[in-house]
This record gives C-alpha cells, structure tokens and sequence, in this order.
C-alpha cells in the first residue's frame, strides 16, 4: 500500500469512528488508527482488511466476527442493514396497516444491543415491532413470526460459530411471502432486493431511530408469557394425553446440554412439559455464556463438545443425552450403542425422526431433505407410501417443500412442525427424539435397536465426510473444475457411472456449485464449496444390504470399509 492508499485509508477509519455510536468499537478503531500511524505493520494489516469492504448480506443474512469497520459486526452495520431491510418492507408491504416485525436475539456479546437498535430503526419508519423479552432460541422467533402474521422477523445470533461472532438472520412472512414461505429464512431473489436497499455509505446520523415505541413482549412470570406460549405449540407434536406413553416418559433418564446457550430453560422446560421427569442439565453448560468456556466451538458436531455430556450420562447411567447448539435450532443425539456411548450422526437421528413421523403424518404430507443428506429417507418415504423431496443445502430451502411433513439436514438440523415453525427446531425435534427413545425402551428395545430395524428394511447407509481447508481460495474453483472436467473413473473399487454438474440445474433443483458422483455399486459422493468457511466439502454415502436383522453387523463393515477407501481415494484425487 502506498502513501496516498494509507492516508485514505485513515481518513476512512477516522470518519468511520467518528460517526459509530458504540463507544468500545469507536476506542478500538481510534487505537488501531494510532498505531498504523505509528508504523505498527500488523494494525495496517488488520485495518485494511476490516476496509476491504462490506458485508455482503445474503439468504444467511449477515455473519462475521465483532469488531469496528465495514467487514465487521458492529452497531453501525447493524443499523445501515435495518435501514435497508425497512426500505424493503415499506415497498413489498405497503397498505392499510404498517408491516409487523419480530426481533428475537441470543446472549452472544452486543445481540441485545443490536436487537435493539433495529427496533428502534423499524419503529421510526412506522411499523408495528415485537422485540423479545430477553435471550431466547432462535425456533421461538420463527414460531413468532407464523403466530403473529408479520412481514419479518430479525434474529441476531451467529448460531454456533466462535465466541467473537455475531450475525442477523431475516424471515419473511405475512404480505412478503406467501403460505409456503411464511416464516421462512429469505431467498433469492428477496436478500438481493434487500441488498440492493441497504446504503453501506449512509451517515448514522441520517438513519432516523427512536427511543421506545416497540412492544416488548410478555417474559416469564408475565401473562402471555412469549416462551410458554411457544412451549405450548410444540408440545402437541408427540401426544401428552396417551396416558401409557406418558408413564414411559418418566422412566427415561436424559442428559441435556445447552452448550453454554439460550436454549437450556426452554429445553429443559419442553421435557418436564410433555412428562420427562428424569432430565439432567450439564450444569457446566447450562446457562448461557458468551465465552463458550468449556468447548474449543459451541457446536455440537465438534471434537470434544459433548464430552462433558458423555460423562454424565456415564456417571448416571443415562439412556439418551441431548445437545442443543448455542440457538437450538439443532438438536444432536447420543446413545449407548450396547458397547459404548457415541454421537448419532446428523442422518440417523433424521432415519429415527422421518421414520416416526411417518406412521401418523397425512398420507398427501411430504418428507424431504437436503442433498447432501443421506438417501435412506426416500426409501422411508416410499415404503410408507408418501412423496418424497430433495432440496438444496439450507432450511431456507426444505422449509419451503410444499405439503412438508418432515425435513431435515445431515448437519443436525430437523423440521418436525413445519406447520408451527418453519425452519429447524432443535427443541422440538428432541422432544421426538426423546419420546421414541422412551417408546423403544418400555418396549424392550432401543434407539440402536431401531437404527439396526431400519438397516435391516432400507440398506445400511454409511455416512462421512471429508473437508478440505484453503487459506488460498482460488483453489477451491480449481479443484471444482478439475472434478467437472476429469472426474475419477474409478472409486472404492467401483467404476464412476454417473456424474452430475449441478450447476446446470436439474428438472427438480436449481442451479448450485455442486458435483454429484454415483459408483456401480451405488456409492454417492457429493462436492462443493462451503458456503460459510473457506473449504471443500465432500459429503459421502455407500449402502449395502443385508438379508435380515441378522446380517446388519456385517453389512455394515462392509459399508463402513467402502466409505473409508472412497474417502482416502477422494482425498488423494483432490491432493494430485
């Protein structure tokens, strides 16, 4: 960077300072200001990324670490983005009445703060807002926004990235979307419209705020308490007056994590709710802490995260624990497998789910799932005789399938109430979870013993992945391409018989950057880039077949075998 570019540059930051209304962020840009200006190389650095440009807000809304500039999350790309997203609403929902709005936020650093700034934005431009009474799930803001008819709803939360992240997720409802939509997360072309209307230039003074007008609504102890009123939907997805599975219930000790998030009150109370009398909270991790202390990341599908769950369940003896991410929009399920404890993969608690609900569901109610999703559930759906659907990756996608059953993603997210809340729901797909956990026990079987039936009907299915991280991300287009133009002609033993571009688009998906691979005998391998982390991700799928109950154990180290030599193979494909 020359002389002219850094003096640029600091007159960006200075001014960025100057109009930031959160003094922290405005003191820790002043500081990285004097210390570039002292010829500090590592604050250039630093500086300059943060001015490198903007946020780019997508279906995903927004997501990025806290801190001051342009690349960050901080309170005045917060309320440049609520600007915009009112900008929208006053042109897709002008009427008679003003748009409604909901705003839910989690405990992270500055959600609050965030929340409340853009209830102060959307009050200003004449609409009806409902903020949350305190940290709550991210499944009670899309419950709220079906429950109240409003245009939009705004979570701020980043889910479970690192303690330094925040984000701000948008639903669309009422006038802005129609029944299918209503209360999902945005799509195309609705975050480009948003986008397009959110000014990343525009001074904060100009951004007309007010200081009260919204209507908090009612907390705990309150009439109309909001998370009790959301309690009382999804408890009706198992049946709380069957009086025999009620009795079950209590005979089913649980182990509940809440990985340091907002969802351990409202978890552990859904439980005690539908008759789980015996639920253990990992009370390093139930109550919500910013800092996430005990975990290396807040999500359940890492390393080391439900280590402290597995020793309690251990210690309890425990027949079933379950982990919410730090929002509780996912749910994760781990067991005793007869020989020792171990997570259920995001697709087997999908099989038990899908397969459960199946048997009451309408007969016209489809099940559906993302691609990269294992395959099992289309045979489940076609043997119990209903339609099934594959959608792109993203709730934002299965949630929109129409006559929607169940869905579900292998990355621990499942929609078992599309009709109360239409994106994944950690909470109530536990409380599925626990209750079937619960049916098998009192009838002599269990969740692995149900995995092992499923087999035993529908193929051993074998999942796992393989990511590839990039510090350089120009090879991550490389590498697609190099699978688009010379796909492998043989993995795991099997020849290559069908290779799919999705980028073409197909007769049922849209176009995505994706790579399907199938293998002569039946093998799936599944490429594409990640769309929030710079890596390559290959999700993989082998099936054998077994001649009865009997024959699983061994179906399923054959399965096992193939799945690890498709993935050494890939690996080093990619590698060459």
């Amino acid at each position: 960077m020359n002389h002219t570019e850094k003096i640029q540059l600091l007159a960006r930051a200075a001014h960025w300072a100057a109009q930031d209304p959160d003094a922290a962020t405005a003191e820790e840009l002043q500081q990285l200001i004097s210390r570039v200006e002292s010829g500090d190389a590592i604050a250039m650095e630093d500086l300059a990324e943060r001015f490198s440009g903007v946020l780019e807000f997508g279906t995903a809304g927004l997501r990025a670490e806290l801190g001051a500039g342009p690349m960050r999350m901080n309170r005045v790309v917060v309320l440049r983005t609520a600007a915009g997203i009112a900008r929208f609403l006053s042109e897709r929902a002008a009427g008679a009445y003003a748009p409604k709005v909901v705003i839910g936020f989690d405990a992270r650093y500055n959600s609050e703060v965030f929340a409340v700034d853009s209830a102060a934005v959307f009050t200003a431009a004449g609409f009806e807002v409902l903020l949350m009474p305190s940290a709550l799930p991210t499944p009670v803001l899309a419950w709220a926004v079906r429950t109240f008819s409003a245009e939009a709803g705004v979570m701020v939360t980043a889910s479970h990235n690192p303690p330094r992240d925040n984000g701000y997720k948008v639903y669309v409802g009422g006038r802005v979307a129609d029944e299918v939509g209503r209360g999902a997360q945005i799509v195309s072309p609705i975050d480009e419209q948003i986008a397009e209307l959110i000014d990343p230039n525009q001074p904060v003074a100009q951004i007309e705020r007010l200081p009260s007008g919204w209507t908090v609504l009612p907390g705990s102890g309150q009439d109309g308490d909001i998370e009790a009123a959301y309690l009382d939907s999804i408890g009706k997805v198992i049946d709380p007056a069957d009086e025999a599975r009620a009795l079950h219930r209590k005979q089913l000790k649980v182990v509940v994590s809440a990985m340091h998030g907002v969802g351990g009150h409202t978890m552990r109370q859904a439980l005690r709710n539908a008759g789980f009398t015996d639920v253990h909270m990992v009370p390093e991790q139930e109550h919500p802490d910013p800092d996430f202390p005990t975990v290396k990341f807040p999500n359940p599908e890492e390393p080391g995260a439900i280590d402290l769950s597995l020793a309690l369940a251990r210690k309890l003896g425990a027949d079933l624990v379950i982990a919410n991410d730090p929002d509780a929009d996912r749910c994760a399920g781990a067991i005793h497998d007869g020989t020792a404890w171990r997570m259920l993969r995001g697709d087997e608690v999908g099989w038990l789910l899908g397969d459960q609900l199946s048997r009451t569901l309408p007969a016209e109610q489809k099940l559906a799932n993302s691609i990269v999703s294992s395959r099992m559930l289309a045979a489940i759906a076609k043997d119990s005789g209903r339609e099934h659907e594959e959608t792109l990756t993203g709730f934002k996608w299965i949630s929109r399938v129409e006559n929607l059953g169940f869905g579900y993603e292998e990355a621990l997210g499942y929609c078992v109430a599309p009709g109360l809340v239409r994106d994944k729901d950690g909470m109530s797909a536990a409380l599925v979870l626990a209750d079937l956990a619960a049916e098998l026990k009192a009838g002599g079987s269990s969740i692995q013993g149900r995995l092992d039936e499923l087999a035993a009907q529908h193929g051993v299915h074998v999942t796992d992945q393989l990511s590839l991280r990039f510090t350089d991300l120009s090879q991550i287009p490389v590498l697609m391409d190099k699978i688009r133009t010379s796909a492998p002609a043989e993995l795991a033993g099997a020849a290559v018989t069908e290779v799919t571009d999705l980028s073409r688009g197909t007769e049922k998906l849209p176009a995505t950057n994706a790579m399907v691979l199938h293998t002569f005998t039946g093998a799936r391998v599944i490429v594409r880039p990640s769309g929030t982390e710079p890596k390559l991700k290959c999700y993989l799928e082998t099936v054998e077949h077994a001649d009865d109950l009997a024959g699983v154990p061994a179906a399923r180290a054959r399965a096992t075998e193939q799945c690890l030599a498709l993935k050494r193979e890939l690996e080093a494909f990619l590698n060459e």
